[in-house]
């Protein structure tokens, strides 16, 4: 038997058959202080579109897309309602740590685009072997990293 790697699920089942099953990322999550200031930055500044919208007491499920991956991996805006998650979400961005990474084509292009829009950046474009990245404050307590591969 091939020896499975670390994204196969084994599922022994009756008879010693053994099914492999492949773990796949459906929905990654940022905490945000403000579900709708999130959604219009993710959206209008940042570009992602709206996915899924369901109302849950006071806050909502609410996640977004990529334009060019709309049936991908979605980013819930997660509302911050959970005290020891304020706290780690505040050392993160005083240590300077992005909570996210997002992939771009063209890092200087996009840098000089969301520079346009009033993006405030904590990294410009830096160059660190054979990628580039920059980080961004993402209005609602997290710095984002962009990257280019």
């Amino acid at each position: 038997m091939k020896r499975p790697d670390c994204r196969t699920i084994l599922i022994f089942a009756p008879g010693n058959h053994i099914k492999q099953l492949r773990m796949t990322i459906k929905v990654t999550s940022v905490m945000v202080s403000d579900q709708d200031k999130a959604l219009a930055f993710y959206t209008n500044i940042l570009g992602f579109v709206k996915k899924t919208e369901i109302p849950m007491g006071e806050h909502r499920w609410l996640t977004v897309v990529s334009k060019e991956e709309q049936d991908g991996v979605e980013l819930l805006l997660e509302p911050m309602g959970f005290a020891p998650a304020k706290v780690y979400q505040q050392a993160l961005y005083e240590a300077g740590i992005p909570l996210a990474m997002f992939n771009v084509k063209d890092i200087r292009q996009e840098y000089d685009r969301l520079l346009g829009l009033g993006v405030q950046f904590s990294i410009e474009p830096t160059k660190m072997g054979p990628v580039t990245l920059a980080v961004l404050d993402d209005t609602c307590g997290n710095r984002i990293q962009l990257v280019q591969v």
